[in-house]
């Protein structure tokens, strides 16, 4: 049995059985149609579970209240009722948020399922957040980052969508979340750094005697330039890896989640690698437009229709403030 002090629920009074769906369409609207209309009839619930547990517990993480020891505190809670779950020990004194992800692990039936990928490597992930808050990491540091919410993400999508078709594993099989999440980590990088997470390597700071809180000098641009580049290498084989998966809901899914990436990908290269605190035209019309269209012509393979980027965008000086 789990003692630990239960983090205090944010959700108010009402019906519990819609929270993760409730929890799912305020975070993102992406993932909830997402979920609504493509995920495998007998798992949408589940899904909107798995979606709905981490962005409450990501929101506690993130906020400015709370010491660092008492964010740990909380992710070791989580851990340990994870692994409570997988043992089938009895567990009591839960939050509604922690009785979703209790109803994850008793629904999944599958040994080494996708979900269980997914919660195992999310978990990681959020124990990291709260570990490294306020200092700066090392490149390694940064590459397992990635590589753990990329196939966290990936194993989701096929576990939640087409999995009584799953697609090949291969070295290109998480390549489209890789990009994914370096454009995100990019387009987050000014609100990351005033919370006090640096998505630099330290290695690259010292080397290059950065300042963080000059983000349009060269010297930061040129690491923005070539984590463009690299997310453009991951895109490119990442699109090639979705088009052979056999479930349409799944392409379609996959598709969508990777043109509002390269949506992103363009904005940061049309800005001189500049990175700003915000990109609200990313939820215009026009945005939506755009990625609705490149999504349409991936599925249905238009031989006609290019989907080439074409060559990425010069580094120049201009965007150096003198």
């Amino acid at each position: 049995m789990i003692n630990t002090i239960i983090p205090h629920s944010q959700t108010g009074q009402g019906d519990k059985s819609d929270l993760p769906a409730r929890i799912t369409k305020a975070g993102s609207k992406q993932t909830y149609y997402t979920f609504r209309f493509l995920t495998d009839r007998d798992r949408i619930q589940d899904a909107f579970r798995s979606y709905a547990y981490f962005r409450w517990l990501d929101d506690l993480l993130d906020r400015d209240s709370g010491t660092k020891q008492e964010k740990v505190t909380l992710i070791n809670r989580q851990q340990e009722l994870l692994e409570a779950c997988y043992q089938s020990k009895l567990i009591s004194d839960m939050s509604p948020e922690e009785q979703m992800l209790v109803d994850l692990v008793q629904n999944d039936r599958e040994e080494h399922s996708g979900v269980q990928i997914y919660l195992r490597n999310m978990m990681a992930v959020m124990s990291f957040d709260a570990e490294r808050r306020g200092r700066v990491i090392s490149h390694a540091e940064l590459t397992e980052y990635t590589h753990l919410l990329s196939t966290a993400v990936t194993e989701l999508l096929f576990y939640f969508i087409g999995h009584e078709d799953p697609p090949s594993c291969s070295e290109t099989r998480y390549h489209a979340v890789n990009g994914a999440h370096v454009m995100h980590m990019l387009r987050d990088m000014v609100e990351d750094i005033s919370a006090g997470y640096f998505n630099v390597p330290g290695e690259y700071i010292k080397a290059q005697q950065i300042l963080l809180e000059d983000l349009r000098n060269l010297s930061f641009r040129k690491w923005v330039f070539g984590r463009v580049k690299l997310a453009r290498q991951y895109f490119t084989l990442g699109r090639s890896y979705i088009s052979q998966v056999k479930s349409f809901r799944c392409r379609l899914a996959g598709f969508a989640y990777l043109a509002r990436f390269e949506w992103m990908q363009r904005a940061i290269e049309r800005d001189g690698y500049c990175l700003r605190p915000d990109y609200p035209e990313r939820k215009s019309l026009k945005a939506g437009l755009w990625i609705a269209w490149r999504t349409f012509i991936s599925v249905f393979n238009i031989p006609w229709m290019r989907l080439d980027p074409g060559p990425q965008v010069a580094l120049s000086d201009q965007g150096e403030e003198g």
